[in-house]
């Protein structure tokens, strides 16, 4: 595995459990001892149990040694691909310095697997190269881990997608795989360029759901109509779906931000950019949503957030998670912060990530510290403490029973029943 982040870790321990002898290459030295120690530098389920029972095994190791990769059959790239600085376009550095290094240690019995999300057309490039000076072969294999269902989503996929130039280079793969696809996981083998589109235009896609269910949700703030239930009759049509349809402070993380971006600057490149130019609307509804989140926020305090005293619950991204790139919960923490507001936050899992990046945010030590004196409390990112909180017993710890549930997922009516101002979004 070169790359052990979030994917190369839980890809590589996800391998080891299948039986394979792996070894995860980075540049990083102290991610690679903690690897090394059977420790997850990151928050998800069920991968701490994997890696370190494997390590203990060894039959997982961890170096920054790329002669390592000599003796492997299957060369897995699992790099991070960022958004550029000052473009929409993906950074790919990391990507084409990984190859680099990993080319003096192929064979002609090496097959390299790109599973980064990279624009089209970059493993026709990275195949030409490997085939050149190393008689190699690259496939790509797009990865569709869900942070949260990381292992799960490894170990059992609901679908393997393996690009190549010619059939038969997708044989050790399918070889590979054979417990997912004896599990069900449908193999599907395609060209480069469909490989590489698959991932991209699956978050395209839930990216564009969730930009439409908020935008409804402004129409239903406007008329007095309820998002949720709207929401709940068009998903009983199977053509649209219910999973992704949900109003909220709306999509963030490691991968839609930045993938609908990359995609539109490809289009550009290809020029086809009028093609996707939907998708512009679609980040700038969510990069929307951030503000009129604050804004609803300065409502319920009489308009004005200077010296309110507000209790953010959750700045993940997602639940069970860590990550806070490009987080609407923690940008939302951040704007109420720059408007005088004095912001209590609390997460289960993301607090270290958050004060690193907005160190000027309170972090209280537990959640009765947050709630503690609250004039406001918003939950932003839907955990199950917080969707279970008790709103009789919470409001002998704020200050004053306001509430804006950003996530649509706790009772209105119970906590209205308690006292409190309830305010969601598109919820009448």
């Amino acid at each position: 595995m070169i790359g052990t982040g979030y994917l190369g870790a839980t890809h590589a321990a996800a391998m080891a459990e299948m039986g394979h002898t792996v070894v995860g290459i980075d540049t990083d030295p102290n991610k690679v001892a903690t690897l090394n120690q059977g420790k997850v530098p990151f928050f998800e389920p069920g991968l701490p149990e994997l890696l370190s029972t494997h390590v203990a095994s060894g039959r997982l190791t961890f170096t920054t040694d790329f002669a390592a990769a000599a003796p492997a059959d299957i060369h897995f790239l699992c790099v991070g691909t960022p958004q550029q600085a000052g473009s929409d376009a993906a950074d790919l550095s990391q990507v084409f310095g990984s190859f680099t290094s990993l080319l003096p240690h192929l064979d002609s019995n090496s097959l390299i697997v790109g599973k980064s999300t990279v624009p089209v057309g970059t493993c026709a490039q990275l195949a030409d190269v490997a085939a050149t000076e190393a008689g190699a072969v690259v496939a790509w294999n797009p990865e569709f881990l869900r942070e949260g269902f990381a292992v799960e989503d490894t170990l059992r996929p609901d679908r393997i997608v393996v690009g190549v130039r010619q059939p038969k280079d997708a044989d050790r793969l399918r070889e590979l795989y054979q417990p997912q696809i004896q599990h069900g996981a449908p193999f599907l083998v395609t060209d480069y360029a469909t490989a590489e589109l698959v991932k991209v235009s699956a978050n395209a896609f839930l990216a564009t759901k969730i930009s439409y269910i908020n935008a409804i949700a402004d129409i239903c703030s406007a008329t007095g109509a309820d998002v949720v239930a709207l929401a709940e009759a068009i998903g009983h049509d199977d053509r649209i779906g219910s999973k992704f349809l949900r109003a909220g402070v709306g999509f963030g993380g490691g991968c839609l931000p930045k993938d609908i971006r990359a995609f539109m600057a490809r289009a550009d490149e290809l020029g086809v950019g009028r093609s996707l130019d939907f998708l512009r609307e679609i980040d700038e509804i969510n990069m929307r949503r951030r503000q009129s989140v604050a804004q609803s926020a300065a409502d319920m305090l009489a308009g004005s957030l200077l010296g309110a005293h507000i209790a953010v619950l959750g700045v993940a991204f997602k639940p069970d998670s860590d990550d806070i790139r490009d987080s609407p919960a923690l940008n939302i923490a951040a704007n109420l912060h720059l408007q005088g507001a004095a912001v209590q936050v609390f997460d289960p899992k993301a607090m270290g990530n958050a004060a690193k990046a907005f160190p000027t945010l309170n972090y209280a030590n537990d959640l009765n510290a947050a709630l503690d004196n609250a004039d406001l409390v918003m939950l932003l990112t839907e955990w199950p403490e917080f969707v279970g909180l008790d709103p009789v017993r919470t409001g002998t710890v704020v200050k004053h029973r306001r509430i804006f549930d950003g996530r649509n997922v706790l009772d209105a009516s119970a906590w209205r029943g308690a006292g409190w101002e309830y305010r969601g979004i598109g919820i009448p």
